[in-house]
């Protein structure tokens, strides 16, 4: 018999779901409402759906100071939400950083281009830079296709630059079945977020 998953109520609509579905937040030693992505940060935890609409109506019901047992002043949600997405985009480029550490990227139009055209028993993935011209990224863009190789706009080729420790990068190809599978999941979830899917009502 399979073990029932923990389950936890979100603080805005008031529903139950798993607990690996929801958004976890603790509170900083210095006050702040913060994002705990991976579920593991010290300390008591408020819970809300991983969407925009649920962290509002948390945020107007004073749930946070309820969740914390604190005197707050009104917590912004838009400040929130950013900070959220900020969280995420970190948490991707650190996979994207470790995978460049593991020797499984590869970087730069030309060279990815020719990584693509090869075939591969191994998962792939492409990052672009959302400042790539749009030659190169149409160009990219149909051989993942041709390939069935997932393409991701994300970052400006200066964060990319950085990531991997070298000069402006408009494309990056990670390689490697657990690195595309995580990738993967944290850019769907990245994804559900900004498109305000993720709650169950």
């Amino acid at each position: 018999m399979a073990k029932e998953k923990p389950q936890r109520t979100c603080i805005g609509c008031r529903t139950s779901m798993d607990k690996d579905e929801l958004l976890r937040f603790v509170m900083s030693p210095e006050g702040v409402i913060v994002p705990d992505l991976i579920n593991k940060l010290p300390g008591r935890g408020a819970y809300t759906c991983p969407n925009y609409s649920c962290i509002i109506l948390a945020c107007e019901r004073k749930q946070f100071a309820r969740a914390f047992k604190i005197e707050t002043e009104k917590i912004d949600p838009d400040e929130l939400r950013d900070r959220i997405i900020l969280s995420m985009e970190n948490r991707i480029a650190s996979y994207l950083a470790l995978a460049n550490k593991a020797g499984n990227v590869v970087s730069g139009s030309d060279q990815v281009a020719a990584f693509l055209k090869k075939k591969s028993p191994v998962k792939r993935m492409v990052f672009m830079a959302g400042d790539i011209s749009e030659d190169i990224g149409q160009r990219i863009k149909g051989l993942a296709r041709m390939q069935d190789v997932n393409c991701v706009t994300l970052f400006d080729k200066e964060r990319y630059g950085e990531l991997l420790g070298k000069g402006l990068r408009s494309v990056v190809a990670v390689r490697g079945d657990g690195f595309v599978k995580t990738l993967a999941k944290e850019i769907e979830r990245y994804g559900k977020f900004l498109r305000g899917e993720g709650c169950a009502i």
